[in-house]
């Protein structure tokens, strides 16, 4: 388990998958059937979640993130 603190982007990606963003500029894609809360645009936020090694993607953006807790920054 990790946790990342990052800001929220959607990437263009294939059919459009989400990102978290952190300040050194490092990029995890987000799991899908991560929380609708999560998912807004520019948000800030620190995640708790499980780097997935046995999931590949189309977007290919980053190693994929599953969420297990998130919390709003301001």
């Amino acid at each position: 388990m990790i946790t990342v603190e990052g800001s929220v982007q959607r990437s263009g990606m294939g059919a459009g998958t989400w990102a978290l963003v952190t300040r050194d500029g490092t990029s995890y894609e987000i799991h899908p059937g991560a929380p609708k809360d999560l998912l807004q645009p520019g948000a800030r936020v620190r995640v708790k979640g499980e780097v997935r090694e046995d999931v590949m993607t189309i977007a290919m953006i980053g190693p994929v993130l599953e969420v297990k807790s998130f919390e709003l920054l301001e």
